[in-house]
């Protein structure tokens, strides 16, 4: 029996929706339907029962998905002992990453992991909504914050600062803030995640805190769209300044108030058990320390200073 179809059997009866499944294992609906078949040929039962409206499971199918699932741990684990036992940095890795960090920073140091190790395979996927490591079908996840999730494993990558920038052009347009206050009257650019807006903005000097509720005339939920409207003069953004650390480099943005401090952001990558970390998903976390610690370190990113 071929793993794949197993694979999917499974994806199916947890989604009761061949459409869906097949969308999740990046194949068209009509191939999931020749596998599904396939796989009930192989058994000689049948396993859904199919209607206009809906796709029912049998009690056949209960039995066997039951098997199916240890069988393909079973398989799993065994091919991670492999691994680990040859301490090889192989096979096809899931990584989820936010939309601005997958894109422009995260991308360019997968590659280069890839190109040292040729039998590595990465399945990338970028998006800001926090992944279900078992309804995405993801292996890591590197996302900003502490997980709530206690049986996550959590690593951590880098304690990166978050700054205020905004565009020299919006700058010579509506001038440049000298005081949290003053963000009040300027256009905001905000971020939405399931269903938070981020409007709230925080900033300390010295032993002063402040609390600043922003407005906007741009919202998004995907953290690259709040970086490109930044850079095309559309307001004031408020990020983490690994993300936005090429276009700090090259002058598209420039840090206000830079004598205000704002909360750090704690960078993770996360993993759904200890089973699965290994040698590559730790060759995956040095380079991730490795790059960030770079970054910060050659100034790319600013640092907070008290006398700015």
């Amino acid at each position: 029996m071929n793993t794949s179809d197993l694979s999917l059997f499974i994806r199916i009866a947890e989604t009761g929706s061949i459409t869906e499944s097949a969308k999740q294992q990046g194949i068209s609906t009509a191939a999931a339907s020749t596998a599904l078949r396939r796989l009930e040929k192989q058994l000689d039962i049948p396993l859904f029962v199919r209607t206009t409206r809906q796709l029912r499971i049998t009690s056949q199918g209960e039995q066997f998905l039951f098997h199916c699932r240890q069988a393909l741990a079973s398989l799993d684990q065994g091919r991670i002992s492999a691994q680990q036992s040859q301490g090889e940095i192989a096979g096809e890795l899931r990584l989820s990453v936010s939309s601005d960090l997958g894109r422009n920073i995260v991308l360019p140091w997968m590659d280069a992991l890839m190109d040292q190790h040729p039998s590595l395979t990465i399945n990338l996927m970028a998006g800001d909504s926090l992944s279900n490591f078992f309804v995405d079908d993801v292996d890591l996840a590197l996302r900003y914050g502490k997980p709530e999730d206690s049986n996550l494993v959590a690593f951590h990558i880098a304690t990166i600062p978050r700054i205020t920038c905004a565009s020299p052009a919006y700058l010579a347009r509506f001038g440049e803030p000298t005081h949290p206050e003053d963000l009040r009257k300027h256009n905001c650019l905000l971020y939405r995640l399931d269903g938070r807006l981020f409007n709230t903005w925080e900033f300390t000097h010295n032993t002063d805190c402040f609390k600043i509720k922003v407005g906007s005339n741009r919202i998004s939920n995907d953290t690259d769209i709040v970086r490109r409207w930044a850079v095309a003069g559309k307001g004031i953004a408020h990020r983490s300044a690994l993300d936005i650390a090429a276009d700090l480099q090259c002058g598209n943005l420039v840090q206000v108030l830079p004598q205000f401090q704002s909360p750090p952001v704690q960078l993770y990558l996360l993993c759904p058990s200890r089973k699965q970390v290994t040698p590559t998903v730790i060759a995956v976390r040095e380079r991730l320390r490795q790059k960030c610690a770079g970054v910060v370190a050659s100034g790319k990113v600013p640092q907070f200073s008290e006398d700015a």
